[in-house]
């Protein structure tokens, strides 16, 4: 095969994974919590065994994940948290401890705070949060629970070990290989949600963008195509 077919096939399966990205993007954009993600797209050099040159290549395998805050909507729900600024709440779930930025909890029927899939919020020294029944229960900025004003916990905000080492597992949650870190500079506000932070009109834009260079890719394989079926049919006459 020729190599520029090999490099517009890497280039074109890159598109595909970011095409994919922004349409997940778009499905996501009412989800509260949601994070948007991109594609990252890297040049690395084939070596061919020194019998033609090093030939480039495309690679779009990387993810970034966008951690822009989301817009802050109120909903006046006791155990409805938002965090304003960096942080994440911490759960646990069957595939160890996750992080993530949808702060709608219920009330298990043991008492502990869990997200609507069942999973515990974890306070600060990674315990589950428990909650009274029958009383008033406030959440303060700093995570502090209250019961009839009296404190009996604090829920916990966390940061990846590693910046950039998050993991995206489906939904709104995230892990990391590095591991977490108690967080105590956030702002955790009591009725309220966040909001997804994707911009719709942007996605679609970038649809659009992504659409048109896959369609260029495909029409250049086209022609490279029919060029070597010219070529072929020459020679074999």
């Amino acid at each position: 095969m020729d190599n520029a077919i090999y490099t517009a096939l890497t280039r074109q399966s890159g598109l595909m994974r970011e095409m994919r990205a922004v349409s997940n993007n778009i499905a996501n954009v009412s989800t509260a919590g949601f994070r948007k993600e991109g594609v990252i797209f890297s040049e690395y050099v084939a070596d061919l065994n020194n019998a033609e040159p090093s030939l480039s290549m495309g690679d779009a395998s990387a993810r970034l994940i966008n951690q822009a805050q989301g817009p802050l909507s109120p909903t006046g729900g006791t155990f409805d948290l938002a965090i304003q600024g960096e942080g994440f709440f911490q759960i646990e779930t069957p595939q160890g401890n996750q992080l993530t930025r949808a702060g709608s909890f219920v009330p298990s029927p043991e008492g502990e705070l869990v997200t609507l899939d069942g999973y515990r919020l974890l306070d600060s020294g990674g315990g589950p949060v428990f909650v009274p029944t029958n009383t008033q229960v406030s959440i303060g900025r700093d995570g502090t629970v209250s019961a009839d004003g009296e404190p009996i916990g604090q829920v916990g905000l966390f940061l990846p070990t590693d910046p950039n080492g998050l993991i995206h597992q489906g939904g709104t949650r995230f892990s990391s290989d590095a591991g977490y870190e108690p967080y105590d500079q956030g702002t955790i506000l009591q009725g309220f949600v966040e909001e997804s932070n994707v911009d719709p009109i942007t996605e679609i834009t970038r649809m659009i963008e992504v659409q048109r260079a896959y369609e260029m890719g495909q029409n250049f394989l086209d022609r490279e195509d029919q060029r070597i079926r010219a070529v072929i049919s020459t020679l074999s006459r």
